[in-house]
């Protein structure tokens, strides 16, 4: 009777102990760097390197449009689809998916814990246009004070909801916003010799780019950010103005070979 008492008491400590250090492992959030040595740039999860093999994915049933949002559903259909996306995607071997806000973290959570796939949450800052003050304006202007406090308060906002999150690789800003530069404007501030409305209108939008990321920044060191380009235009503005960014993402469209893309961002 003895013997068994004290084993009782010996057992429970144990088990109670080893249960606490598991849940302890399981809530680190995992650290994502990029390194970059002789041999080029590569990602790493945890001082291991990780090979991105990755896709744009969201979710649309036939019949519906860019106004249907799969995170507004109810919970079970959201099960639903996940399960059959990602096991989909799971079997052609993708590990990291790229998602727009809109997302709720726990569903990030639940694509990494179910199907072992990361997700880069993707704020477009601004690429189709901006609410300020309840009213919408088309045509993003990067210049205007409103629009860098609205936009700025979007991404702090965003990364102190989801900088815990488990299965989150990667921050992502914009989405070929460079593409939206091109509209009629009445500006009447002077522009610079050898730089056209466009060029400007771009560093006034590289510069906010790069306050967004030191935003991301403040709250979370643990992974990389990143930005989206329109391939390669007004590279020159933003390598003086996006110093601070980790990884540079391009949409690209050029065919069957990516030309001197490689080449010229190394040497920009």
């Amino acid at each position: 009777m003895t013997f068994n008492h004290f084993k009782f008491d010996w057992i429970k400590p144990i088990l109670f102990i080893f249960f606490i250090t598991i849940t302890t492992v399981s809530a680190q959030i995992e650290k994502v760097s990029i390194v970059n040595d002789d041999n080029g740039s590569k990602l790493q999860i945890n001082g291991k390197d990780f090979f991105v093999i990755g896709m744009n994915w969201d979710y649309f049933p036939i019949g519906e449009n860019y106004s249907y949002s799969l995170w507004t559903q109810p919970e079970d259909l959201i099960k639903t689809a996940l399960d059959q996306e990602m096991s989909l995607l799971k079997n052609m071997g993708v590990n990291v998916v790229r998602i727009y806000t809109g997302i709720q973290p726990k569903w990030i959570e639940y694509i990494y814990k179910n199907y072992g796939i990361y997700t880069v949450i993707n704020h477009s800052f601004g690429r189709y246009g901006v609410t300020i003050d309840g009213v919408y304006v088309e045509n993003t202007d990067y210049a205007d004070p409103q629009t860098q406090e609205q936009l700025l308060k979007e991404v702090s906002a965003l990364v102190r909801e989801f900088k815990d999150v488990p299965g989150l690789l990667m921050w992502l800003l914009g989405n070929e916003n460079n593409y939206g530069l091109f509209w009629g404007g009445a500006e009447t501030e002077d522009i610079p010799v050898g730089e056209t409305l466009e060029s400007v209108r771009a560093r006034h939008m590289y510069k906010l780019f790069n306050k967004g990321v030191q935003e991301i920044k403040k709250f979370d060191m643990n992974r990389p950010v990143a930005i989206c380009n329109g391939d390669l235009l007004f590279i020159d503005i933003l390598a003086e103005e996006v110093p601070d960014m980790d990884v540079f993402g391009v949409n690209a469209y050029r065919g069957v070979s990516f030309t001197d893309a490689f080449e010229k961002v190394k040497e920009k």
